[in-house]
């Protein structure tokens, strides 16, 4: 007679509402930090929160190769507009080194800002319930980095603001590869006899990178990603009434840091067994 006879297989619970609470928070400051520049400021008093806070490549090179920015200076000097706004943002020539976290927070419009925070909250929240607040925050610094650095690389004496969470969004989106396509995991396919809740779905082992390339769904992803996002490299518009560019390179730079290092960011494996009682049994033996 199984030990099981005459009991239920356990009821699992799912909140209503479902993201973590650091995914919900960083959501919350992209919209209102947004909501405030659209409806508080002035187009003036917005183009100074940019020229504060915006990633501005030729401004982080003025540290160190000022006579490289004056050549580049001189370049736009018959352009009168574009010559305009890249002194504008170069400002005082200072580097403002925060400026390459502080842009993740800014958006050029709207549906940019909409965008970026309905992915984050899909990629977002699978590895924010694996790897828990402190390692996400760190890998949300790590990706915008590598997405401002990854931009700064082939655009040194750019003057045109960087602005979006795009690189972060990408990174996270990245790194939730390596995991929810496994079977059971949250957009793996389900696994007969098993009943896991989404946080212990998102704790599954994930793929080591020597595994990525024999599974066939996430090199699907990774292809249509690459694609989508080199096409809007060719076809890319500005966004919002100062010209804020939103940089392709970024989002390459978040997703291959985001993929490469999450094993960093990655707890240890939690204990099989703590999967066993959401096996199902035969509750009729």
């Amino acid at each position: 007679m199984s030990d099981n006879q005459g009991r239920e297989p356990p009821k699992i619970r799912e909140p209503v509402f479902n993201l973590p609470v650091v995914v919900t928070g960083l959501i919350i400051a992209f919209l209102a930090i947004h909501a405030i520049r659209a409806l508080a400021l002035t187009y003036g008093q917005d183009a100074e929160l940019l020229r504060a806070f915006a990633f501005v490549p030729g401004r982080l090179t003025a540290a160190f190769d000022l006579e490289g920015v004056t050549r580049a200076l001189s370049r736009l000097a018959g352009d009168s507009e574009r010559f305009h706004i890249a002194r504008f943002f170069l400002g005082d020539g200072s580097m403002q080194p925060w400026s390459v976290l502080t842009y993740a927070f800014l958006h050029g419009d709207v549906v940019h800002v909409a965008m970026n925070s309905v992915w984050f909250a899909i990629f977002g929240a699978p590895v924010a319930r694996r790897i828990g607040t402190l390692r996400f925050s760190a890998l949300f610094v790590v990706t915008a980095l590598a997405g401002a650095g990854a931009h700064f690389a082939l655009h040194r004496f750019d003057f045109l603001p960087v602005v979006g969470a795009s690189a972060a969004v990408s990174g996270v989106m990245a790194a939730a590869l390596r995991f929810v396509f496994q079977p059971g995991a949250p957009l793996g396919p389900a696994v007969p006899g098993w009943r896991l809740p989404v946080e212990y779905s998102a704790r599954l082992p994930a793929l080591a990178l020597r595994d990525v390339v024999r599974e066939r769904r996430v090199m699907q992803f990774i292809f249509i990603w690459f694609v989508i996002n080199l096409l809007f490299g060719l076809f890319s518009v500005q966004l919002g009434a100062t010209s804020a560019a939103v940089a392709w390179e970024a989002h390459v730079g978040g997703f291959v840091a985001g993929f490469i290092l999450f094993s960093l960011f990655d707890p240890p494996p939690p204990d099989p067994d703590e999967f066993i009682r959401f096996r199902a049994p035969d509750w009729r033996s």
